[in-house]
């Protein structure tokens, strides 16, 4: 009885936590059985809960390539945890809810307002209707287009398959493709470098994917308000300048570099940045050789995919607001004025306070994590912490050390990629004890600063 208790007495934050950690490992071992190999025998379970955790945390890094070392039954089981992992488990089960008419129960609104980090629970069952219908519709729109595309390259049967799976996770932002083989593992997107089509339908996706779902409710009832909310506007212009930034960065560095854009005509160079720099924002599939891009370049990519997507959608990072609103503070410091004003808005200095501990619970997580693979793994330092914060963001890119990662080297990349999907803050909520109010405030204190 007191198991029982304990259990209907877990807060949001661990009802999220425990619920990513069980579908995590239930996907880990449906991957070690058998037939869920092309090899036909079990995968190492270090390997089986990496792909799970990476499927599940929407990010993309790979161990084996999925195209050539999974059958259909396991690609089925990675492009299912995706779905769940990206709109959120509790999203899935809210839809199962709607199909048997089930009322949704007090406690599960307050998991949902946790899940999409809402302010109340408000309207809260109507969003994620809303989510489950723009979900699917979009969705089901690039498969078809993709389906059209990959008919020309593959047969219908195959085509169709490619076209829904790789909607479902450009969509939620993962960044896994069926495209590797035994003879050329790995190989992501790269034969589409100049493909018009298929770059421009997964930059949509995965820009869809990223902006969020309140911010895509915005737009669809622009019609009716005729206004964008504070919060859409901030995602989208932020959204908007970091995508330019990103892809006029990677194409002036990239240029002239033979083994990237360097031997591509002037449109295919535009396509490619734009591509590279929207993957970046935590989607994970790559056109170009990322091992030879510039330093400069995957310096470049490493802070876009630090600052990730925006909250409420697939995608990780410290999220486009939390960004915003860094900037903004350092704009009011430097301009001597005492408060942060966005679009004529004041921000509430707790939204404030929360956006500085996300930052630097982030980047000292990603510190932290660099220093010890540093010591583990045999590369080079940008490589390490290209990967570990392609983890942290979850977006999936990599230089080519996530194979040869070390057991140890595996497994902290495995709770980067979680801690990172379910947020540090959500993450510190759910492992601290239950807090009490504090009776009482302490003097003011002064500490010089700068």
């Amino acid at each position: 009885m007191n198991k029982k208790l304990n259990i209907w007495q877990l807060t949001p934050p661990q009802i999220l936590v425990l619920g990513f950690a069980l579908i995590i490992l239930l996907g880990a071992g449906l991957l070690t059985l058998p037939f869920a190999s092309a090899s036909g025998e079990s995968l190492h379970f270090i390997d089986a809960l990496f792909t799970s955790v990476s499927a599940t945390c929407v990010t993309g890094l790979v161990v084996v390539d999925t195209g050539s070392s999974f059958t259909t039954f396991g690609q089925i089981v990675i492009v299912s945890l995706i779905q769940v992992g990206g709109l959120g488990f509790m999203t899935m089960a809210t839809l199962v809810a709607f199909v048997f008419r089930k009322k949704i129960t007090l406690r599960e609104r307050l998991v949902l307002q946790e899940a999409f980090n809402q302010g109340s629970m408000e309207g809260i069952v109507r969003l994620i209707r809303k989510v489950i219908i723009y979900s699917l519709s979009i969705e089901a729109v690039a498969a078809l287009i993709f389906t059209i595309r990959f008919s020309f390259d593959f047969d219908f049967p195959r085509a169709l398959y490619l076209g829904i799976w790789h909607s479902i996770s450009m969509f939620n932002n993962a960044g896994f493709d069926l495209f590797g083989t035994v003879d050329a593992p790995f190989v992501s997107f790269t034969g589409y470098v100049g493909d018009f089509v298929v770059n421009v339908v997964a930059m949509m996706l995965i820009i869809l994917g990223g902006i969020g779902f309140v911010v895509i409710a915005d737009l669809i009832d622009f019609h009716k308000k005729r206004k964008l909310s504070l919060h859409s506007k901030v995602v989208l212009s932020m959204s908007g300048l970091l995508l330019i930034v990103g892809a006029l960065g990677i194409f002036i560095f990239e240029f002239t570099n033979i083994r990237t854009l360097g031997s591509l005509d002037f449109g295919s160079k535009l396509l490619a940045s734009f591509f590279q720099s929207t993957a970046a924002r935590t989607a994970g599939p790559n056109t170009v050789d990322l091992g030879a891009l510039r330093q400069a370049s995957q310096f470049l990519i490493i802070i876009l995919m630090f600052i990730g997507a925006s909250p409420g959608s697939t995608g990780g990072g410290i999220k486009t607001t939390t960004f915003t609103i860094l900037i903004s503070a350092i704009v009011t410091m430097v301009r001597g004025k005492e408060d942060i004003v966005i679009y004529r808005y004041r921000l509430a200095k707790d939204r404030i306070l929360k956006a500085i501990t996300l930052s630097m619970m982030a980047l000292f997580l990603v510190i932290v994590v660099t220093m010890i693979l540093s010591t583990t793994e045999d590369s080079s330092f940008i490589k390490i912490l290209f990967e570990v914060t392609s983890a942290f963001g979850t977006v999936g890119l990599t230089l080519g050390l996530t194979p040869d990662l070390t057991m140890l080297g595996k497994i902290l990349i495995c709770l980067t990629m979680f801690a990172g999907r379910l947020g540090t803050i959500t993450l510190a909520y759910a492992l601290q004890p239950k807090q009490e109010k504090e009776l009482f405030r302490y003097p003011e204190g002064k500490i010089t600063i700068g």
